[in-house]
């Protein structure tokens, strides 16, 4: 677990909140981590992580510290009581991950017991578990951009320590570098190994301009409170994407939607195919949250329903051996998406 995220759940269990600085902490090593305190005003500290701090190690840290209105927290794996005494002065404090926190600033002070925090074990398989497919997806949707693990967290919903841990397996598979940026296409071979294909056959192809239909299977289109809903996906949208794929007007549509019930509610609806062979679309719940929620299109697309990510649209032609990976190989998306594969 990374060091911000230990401080952010200490401070959870004192009933604290913390966020970035002005979000900027991504970028600005020197700020790491904002407190709110009681009366709703912002604390920031800086984070200084040692294994061992000892009365020398606080005194050389509070001489080095620069006058700003930067807090300066020190995190070690043990804090002697020396050096504990020596960082209990205004501005400064420290957090002994064996479960001792303190800190004084300006309008906060804390002395508190804390759970100790014992490092969880190595992930031995990124993708394990939703969060895996998650946080390997969201990193290939962006695969040319540093990820960082708190703005990810925040963006899948996912605690930070969960996401940092899926990043460092990732690493040590050699999937994604230091910057949590995409290396090569292994990372979205492996994914395709892993990526759901099970579908609903439907005997009756849902229509866009049905509004007895639109709201109870929430199809998602011009609706503008509701930022997710039905994804077409596989052939007929990497043909619209401008993949090397014959396209025709009886195609099967393949969807992503959101979720279980919404799979049961369109079986009833829309009625299930006795036969693949006679199916008129297909239905499956998105593998990851992003499938109906990252919708769109190229700007010249004409038709009414949204597309997923070219990325899951790859990961969907992944799964045919044949047609689809040929396609593939072929297939390079327009900007702004980039090709993994």
């Amino acid at each position: 677990m990374d060091i911000e995220s230990q401080v952010a759940e200490a401070m959870a269990h004192l009933g604290v909140a913390t966020s970035p600085p002005d979000g900027s902490s991504e970028t600005n090593s020197a700020v790491d981590l904002m407190l709110v305190e009681p009366h709703g005003i912002g604390i920031v500290i800086e984070l200084v992580r040692r294994a061992l701090v000892d009365e020398t190690i606080a005194e050389n840290l509070l001489a080095d510290r620069p006058a700003t209105h930067r807090a300066m927290l020190v995190v070690g794996d043990r804090i002697t009581e020396s050096a504990r005494r020596t960082l209990s002065v205004p501005g400064a404090g420290y957090y002994d991950l064996r479960g001792h926190l303190a800190l004084r600033t300006r309008g906060l002070v804390l002395d508190a017991q804390v759970p100790a925090v014992t490092e969880r074990p190595a992930r031995a398989d990124a993708l394990a578990g939703k969060a895996g497919l998650e946080v390997a997806t969201a990193v290939l949707m962006t695969p040319g951009r540093p990820v960082g693990v708190r703005a990810l967290a925040r963006d899948l919903e996912r605690s930070a320590s969960t996401v940092s841990s899926v990043l460092a397996a990732l690493r040590h598979d050699d999937f994604i570098d230091e910057a949590n940026t995409v290396v090569g296409t292994e990372l979205f071979w492996h994914v395709a190994e892993r990526w759901p294909a099970k579908r609903t056959f439907l005997a009756r192809a849902p229509d866009p301009g049905d509004s007895s239909l639109a709201a109870p299977l929430r199809f998602g289109i011009h609706v503008e409170n509701d930022p997710q809903g039905w994804a077409l996906t596989d052939s007929a949208a990497a043909s619209a994407y401008g993949a090397p794929l014959a396209s025709r007007a009886d195609q099967v549509m393949d969807f992503f939607v959101p979720d279980e019930s919404l799979q049961r509610r369109a079986s009833n609806l829309l009625g299930v195919s006795e036969s693949p062979l006679h199916a008129r679309a297909t239905i499956r719940v998105a593998p990851v949250p992003a499938a109906v929620r990252q919708r769109g299109g190229p700007s010249d697309y004409p038709h009414e329903w949204p597309l997923a990510h070219p990325l899951f649209v790859a990961l969907d032609l992944a799964q045919d051996q044949g047609r689809g990976r040929e396609a593939l190989e072929a297939w390079t998306p327009t900007e702004p998406w980039r090709r993994v594969w």
